[in-house]
């Protein structure tokens, strides 16, 4: 009550001199407490040490059940399963702390979204997503919400990757990084961008890419038949190019599991904020016999939408539409 600092010298001069505690004076009592008091001067050590050791046990328990499955694994379930789901817990473990779900208070979601809300307010737009650069479709979605599936879906020669590569440069080219209290980096606009193209080689799409911002058409490019402002226009936007954060996986007939394994090396490597599927029939799926198409095109959209809540950005994922819906009455 008097705003003083409590140790053995104040509190002291409030008891009477010559009262015994047991066989101890005042003084030598108040001595033996502040020696044996718990200190709080060590007390973040003291708590990172039970951290680290919580994350060994997690670490020892995967470790278990990776062994025992391999051991004993059921015959429906491929090794490609087993690597995927061991990834994906070591990541939640790397990322969070902790590699099994479970519930979330409310009070905890509300304070996410208050978050949220601040960094729309902060944000270029006031979005509370993250801008596609198409401010029509910002107007109607609020940005590219994050753990969101977005399906673009179309018949062949409709524009899906066009729209797909305006969306991912946009992204790329306006990523606003800014620094956390732990050192890290966190977008403040834009993002780190993850393209998988499974139609077109990179090159392929970095030319798409150049002739789409620089109004040049690409058959000319391939060709060379281009004017020299338009070669100068080619090279100033290349130079442009190596500083965005838009990075291209190629790979022909991945399966949800490879594609997810490359999307967490991207985001603990490189960091990662948005991801583009091109497209999505173009993937494999499980393997397991008995499948149809149909099967393995739910499993790669159910795999791809748990995907983008494991990694918190939202997927966009293109789709090929038959031309045969043209026919239907609705």
């Amino acid at each position: 009550r008097m705003g003083k600092t409590a140790n053995p010298v104040t509190i002291k001069t409030f008891l009477p001199s010559d009262q015994k505690v047991g066989e101890m004076t005042v003084a030598q009592y108040l001595a033996r407490l502040a020696s044996e008091a718990v200190s709080i001067i060590n007390a973040e050590d003291y708590g990172r040490a039970i951290y680290d050791l919580a994350l060994r046990r997690a670490l020892i328990q995967i470790g278990e059940d990776m062994v025992n499955i391999a051991y004993d694994a059921p015959l429906d379930m491929p090794p490609q399963a087993q690597i995927e789901d061991t990834e994906r817990r070591l990541f939640d473990l790397a990322e969070n702390g902790r590699y099994d779900g479970g519930f979330q208070s409310f009070n905890d979601a509300v304070a996410l979204a208050v978050d949220m809300a601040g960094a729309a307010f902060e944000r270029d737009g006031h979005l509370s997503g993250i801008s596609t650069g198409i401010h029509s479709l910002d107007s109607k979605m609020g940005g590219l919400q994050r753990s969101d599936l977005i399906v673009l879906a179309g018949r062949p020669g409709m524009g899906k990757t066009s729209l797909a590569t305006n969306i991912a440069w946009n992204i790329a080219a306006s990523y606003e990084p800014e620094v956390q209290p732990d050192g890290s980096f966190k977008a403040k606009n834009g993002g780190v961008v993850g393209f998988y193209s499974l139609e077109m080689s990179s090159e392929q799409l970095a030319t798409r890419i150049m002739s789409e911002q620089t109004e040049v058409s690409s058959s000319k490019i391939r060709r060379g038949d281009i004017t020299e402002h338009e070669f100068e226009k080619l090279v100033g936007f290349s130079q442009t190019m190596q500083k965005v954060p838009l990075f291209i996986d190629q790979t022909g007939g991945i399966s949800i599991a490879q594609l997810s394994a490359r999307a967490r090396r991207l985001k603990r490597q490189r960091g990662l904020d948005c991801l583009v599927v091109d497209y999505i029939q173009l993937m494999t799926g499980s393997g397991k016999s008995g499948e149809n198409r149909v099967q393995e095109i739910t499993q790669i959209t159910t795999g791809l939408k748990a995907l983008g809540k494991e990694l918190n950005v939202p997927i966009i994922a293109l789709s090929q539409l038959s031309r045969q819906v043209e026919s239907r009455d609705d």
